[in-house]
């Protein structure tokens, strides 16, 4: 089945008033409430033609928003992760829009209720600057799964990879079915106060109020894909070269800016030195020096290595130990950091109020589990959290005694990419998920269906009341 094709540009305010673009999409909707099967896979399927072929321009054009970005990076935690995201849409797809049969019991019987899963109507995207291949085509494959229409509001910090997305999508989609919106703040204001039908978000904690106060005023149901101080937890058991080497990944891609990057470490006190010495060592082997080097990725823009830097400083006027990955120092004419190894941290640092988003690691010491944890649960509850050990009892322990939005053990941030799970944040970190299973149901209405034939059991419980069929069915069911 073909996809209408129109080709426009990038839209913004100032083309398009963003109501009347989302009256055409409702109105787009209405015309086919019920995309069927044939049409959802063909439209990712076309969506996963148009990614393959774009892979490479998207590499170059991210290395360019960025300054530097690694290909490989964007590879695999932009592209690969989308690609196998809309083939496990192709593979659940099916058995996922099949009504949901359920018991109708038998107060009701002779009845049939089933729910039926229904698209409901146009969604949108408010996509960060951080991975903007991955957070807008992630939320649009699972929107297009569940028969919906999309619109995308990119971020005004990847122009050139926005240029990209824009030119992939409308070579394939109608702007009835997919529409890319840009602009500034102010644009992203008027995005969020439409009234669509579900609207997704991801970006910090802070914009995420706003976002869902603007929401509000129209009722529009919501997802928050936040952030916060996502710790990693080296238990007692667990060799520190080790953790070093099961972490380190999840901090230096992107330079950390990540949402579920690592954001402080929990280590046993006798074991601070030994893990910035394994760290260290791990960084230097990974990446030697990172000036210059095109596989260790730049800060996005001067505004963001700027407050790093201005975090940074504030840490060290305030009593703290700052130590280089690799004992080079700051980049500033690349916007590079090697990671910031930092001890002796306060909560009156600015290191330990706010999620980090970048290279900048601080590292506590413990002297008991408990206290560890008592830790974790004294702050707002984060969006990952990380284990570090090999004991099933311990691992337990946190898991139980813990609350995040997701948990890895013995790893970091690859739980972001496991197709078959929900993702997603608590409290400050987040609500809703979008991926899986969960992903397609977030982005449907489970609409509930109570069907009976020609025999008409409802008529027994008519007035007049006081009958004997009546006292039998209040023996039967209240008790």
């Amino acid at each position: 089945m073909n996809i209408p094709i129109q080709q426009t540009d990038n839209v913004t305010a100032k083309d398009i008033n963003l109501a009347d673009l989302l009256h055409c999409q409702q109105k787009s909707y209405r015309s086919q409430p019920a995309p069927t099967y044939e049409l959802r896979i063909s439209q990712l399927n076309t969506l996963k033609t148009a990614l393959l072929k774009c892979k490479h321009p998207l590499a170059e054009a991210l290395n360019q928003d960025y300054g530097n970005r690694s290909t490989n990076d964007t590879f695999i935690s932009e592209i690969m992760p989308s690609i196998n995201n809309i083939n496990y849409c192709l593979n659940n797809l099916k058995k996922w829009m099949k009504p949901s049969r359920r018991h109708a019991g038998l107060l009701l019987a002779p009845a049939k209720v089933y729910v039926h899963y229904q698209p409901v109507g146009v969604v949108g995207i408010i996509v960060p600057w951080n991975f903007p291949v991955f957070l807008s085509l992630g939320p649009l494959i699972t929107a297009l799964s569940a028969g919906n229409r999309a619109m995308l509001k990119l971020s005004e910090f990847t122009p050139q990879t926005n240029k990209v997305l824009t030119e992939m999508l409308t070579s394939i989609f109608d702007q009835t079915i997919v529409a890319v919106v840009e602009g500034e703040a102010d644009v992203a204001a008027q995005f969020s106060s439409l009234p669509f039908d579900h609207l997704l978000f991801t970006g910090s904690t802070t914009v995420g109020r706003h976002v869902m106060r603007a929401a509000a005023a129209n009722l529009t149901p919501v997802t928050l894909e936040l952030g916060g101080k996502s710790p990693v937890l080296i238990a007692p058991d667990m060799p520190v070269s080790i953790a070093v080497e099961r972490m380190i990944y999840g901090k230096c891609l992107n330079s950390g800016q990540i949402c579920v990057a690592p954001d402080y470490i929990l280590v046993p006190k006798e074991k601070q030195a030994e893990f910035i010495a394994a760290y260290q060592k791990k960084f230097t082997t990974m990446y030697g020096k990172v000036s210059n080097n095109d596989d260790y990725g730049a800060i996005i823009n001067q505004r963001q290595f700027d407050r790093l830097t201005a975090v940074l400083e504030d840490a060290r006027v305030k009593g703290a130990t700052i130590v280089s990955a690799n004992s080079e120092t700051i980049n500033a004419e690349q916007r590079k950091i090697p990671t910031q190894l930092i001890t002796d941290v306060s909560d009156d640092m600015r290191l330990m109020q706010d999620e980090i988003f970048g290279p900048l690691l601080p590292i506590l010491g413990y002297n008991t589990l408990d206290e560890a944890i008592d830790y974790i649960n004294d702050r707002p509850r984060p969006l990952a959290l990380y284990i570090m050990s090999f004991n099933t009892s311990t691992q337990q322990l946190i898991v139980n005694n813990t609350h995040s939005g997701g948990v890895c053990i013995n790893e970091t941030v690859f739980h972001v990419a496991a197709d078959d799970a929900p993702f997603g944040g608590i409290g400050p970190s987040g609500m809703g998920h979008y991926h899986a299973k969960e992903g397609f149901l977030t982005f449907s209405h489970a609409k509930t269906i109570l069907s009976r034939g020609k025999i008409n059991a409802g008529r027994f419980v008519h007035p007049p009341y006081g009958t004997w069929i009546q006292a039998m069915l209040y023996k039967l069911f209240l008790r």
